[in-house]
């Protein structure tokens, strides 16, 4: 595995969630590997989860972390052949380069605007640091993506599953703000590469995903008839692909114990940070089928296992 974008980077899913499902069995036996190797955790936004899991999963392998808030103060230049004389004080070439020189893996987090299509689609961002960068580079979540925790949720199904081939429903749910699509594009793109779930998405009208996404599972629009029979529930709010960025008040779109009845006794999961009682009920999160904690629990060793894989471990 050259760099970690999304789920076509991995040789086999199986593999992958079966090598995160081992590290987690071995936990603090795993420091030789990248011992003398440094890991630089480049954040364009804010995280809690990605941004622990992802250096305790270095410290696992026996990293040196370094992570660098760059939201702040530091501005980039991503344009080829820009003029930089506004607020830009580097361009990426440069950036990239240098923080090559300072580490083995470079792990970068960016975000949508949410204005401009095309752009967010192009991934403008963490492509710029695939190109000038000459060490393998890890998504965090880009604009479009959040690889990392697709790699989780499938191992969170793969510990739970009680069936070959479990029915999986990831549902919109409403939100107060209006939110990127990266979630939902990169679970639905897992779970279809994965081959092990039977994916159905639920979601309103003009909520589709993008089609590169979603070939592969069903699409309803009917929240309801895609909870019945369900093994899993995974609720995402999403903004719009068609009307770009566009969100909606739905209220009725909520997971409460109601919903989940509809399900063959359903786990729920969420990649957290959750709105309670927007997204989900307090009923479903806090009872005894929520796997919330789980999956995050888990983001630590779906890095484990990416992390391991780029150095040849």
């Amino acid at each position: 595995m050259k760099n970690f974008l999304s789920a076509h980077d991995a040789t086999t899913v199986p593999d992958l969630v079966n090598q995160a499902r081992q590290y987690k069995q071995t936990k603090n036996h795993n420091r030789e590997l990248a011992d003398g190797k440094t890991l630089i955790n480049l954040f364009f936004n804010p995280s809690l989860r990605t941004r622990i899991s992802t250096e305790r999963a270095g410290y696992e392998l026996g990293f040196q972390v370094i992570t660098m808030d760059a939201a702040g103060g530091w501005k980039l230049e991503f344009e080829e052949g820009a003029v930089m004389n506004l607020d830009s004080a580097e361009h990426v070439k440069e950036a990239a380069g240098v923080l090559s020189q300072y580490c083995d893996i470079l792990a970068v987090r960016s975000f949508p605007g949410l204005e401009d299509r095309q752009a967010d689609y192009e991934d403008r961002i963490i492509n710029a640091f695939v190109k000038y960068a000459t060490v393998p580079v890890v998504s965090l979540e880009s604009a479009i993506r959040h690889p990392l925790q697709s790699l989780a949720d499938c191992v969170t199904i793969a510990e739970h599953r009680r069936s070959e081939r479990p029915k999986v429903v990831l549902t919109w749910a409403p939100h107060p703000r209006r939110l990127p699509q990266a979630v939902a594009n990169s679970f639905a793109e897992w779970m279809v590469k994965w081959g092990e779930v039977d994916l159905t998405i639920a979601n309103p009208e003009g909520f589709d995903l993008a089609p590169e996404f979603t070939a592969g599972a069903r699409v309803l629009h009917d929240q309801e008839a895609a909870l019945h029979g369900a093994d899993f529930v995974y609720a995402k709010n999403w903004s719009s692909y068609a009307d770009y960025g566009a969100t909606a008040d739905l209220p009725n779109w909520t997971v409460s114990e109601q919903k989940m009845a509809l399900t063959n006794d359903a786990y729920f999961m969420h990649c957290l940070p959750v709105r309670r009682n927007v997204i989900v009920t307090d009923g479903v999160l806090d009872g005894d089928r929520s796997l919330v904690l789980q999956q995050a629990d888990n983001r630590t060793w779906a890095a484990t296992a990416v992390l391991a894989a780029l150095l040849g471990g």
